[in-house]
């Protein structure tokens, strides 16, 4: 028998504001998760917690599948955990964590047969879109390019992100579901706005390419998504808005939600956390909230 494997996956911010499934940044939170390999050939999850839902053990056992398959590799059993620090349907990848390291472990128990870029086409296909994956795979700011219609993954583009760079969260007491939150959206959008949308998402892109951070500050305007699933969110706008006028280069919703993001340098980053953090206190609302910097790792054995 191999000694059980761990592997560490940041949690993420996806979409940026207007990089709809398509930008994505790691961030330092993060999820372990832990396989140990067994005889009998089932998958069984071995944590502490009675109340771990059955649809993150089918989600497992997916992953456990299309990997077999697509390595093709006779499946083998293992006994899995999960540790998190990062909160579940917030916006943070959180099943990414549990997909990638499961994933990233079965692949290191297995002689490595899928390359990374594999693993994160894999990782996708699952999802349905390649922001969170790519991010939580390879860390850093990516951008994905996949075909909407097929799903299909086509590659990533990635840039480490500064240090000195503050990503200020606040994760309301609040979970929403993708699926659910992409019905909230227009079948249609009018062209100007659109073009108004790329604009930004283009000038944004080049912000971190550059790493010309205070560039971002011209980079808020979404017309794809953020204004749709915003006003479905208490105090998730207008805690942007003061985050933003306490010194916040710029802010979005993270993912689907239900949490919001603010970037600032970090000489201002506490300034802007006490101001997001007034619009839930204001209406007595409950939330977590974090300073974060960039990870720049992506997908990490521990041992």
């Amino acid at each position: 028998m191999s000694d059980p494997v761990v592997v560490r996956i940041p949690a993420s911010t996806s979409n940026c504001g207007p990089g709809f499934d398509t930008l994505g940044l790691a961030l330092g939170l993060y999820g372990t998760v832990t396989i140990s390999p067994r005889d009998d050939g089932s998958i069984s999850y071995v944590g502490g917690s009675k109340d771990f839902p059955d649809a993150a053990v089918e989600m497992v056992e997916k992953v456990a599948e299309n990997f077999f398959r697509s390595s093709e590799i006779s499946p083998l059993g293992f006994d899995f955990n999960i540790e998190s620090e990062v909160p579940i349907a917030r916006g943070l990848g959180s099943s990414v964590i549990l997909r990638g390291g499961i994933l990233a472990g079965l692949n290191h128990l297995s002689g490595s047969p899928l390359s990374l870029d594999d693993q994160i086409r894999l990782i996708s296909g699952l999802e349905g879109h390649p922001d969170n994956a790519s991010a939580a795979m390879l860390g850093g700011f990516t951008v994905a390019r996949y075909c909407p219609e097929t799903k299909q993954y086509l590659g990533t583009q990635q840039f480490a992100v500064s240090y000195e760079l503050a990503f200020v969260l606040v994760a309301p007491d609040l979970e929403i579901k993708t699926d659910d939150s992409r019905s909230d959206l227009p079948k249609e959008i009018s062209f100007s706005k659109v073009v108004s949308s790329l604009n930004s998402l283009a000038y944004l892109v080049a912000a971190f390419a550059s790493q010309n951070y205070q560039a971002l500050s011209a980079c808020r305007v979404d017309h794809i998504h953020q204004p749709y699933r915003l006003r479905t969110i208490p105090h998730a706008e207008d805690g942007i808005a003061a985050g933003i006028e306490a010194g916040a280069f710029t802010g979005w919703l993270s993912g689907s939600g239900s949490s919001v993001l603010c970037v600032s340098s970090q000489l201002k980053a506490e300034a802007v956390r006490l101001a997001m953090e007034s619009e839930w206190k204001t209406h007595s609302a409950p939330y977590s909230s974090y300073v974060l910097t960039a990870d720049n790792t992506g997908a990490t054995f521990l041992s």
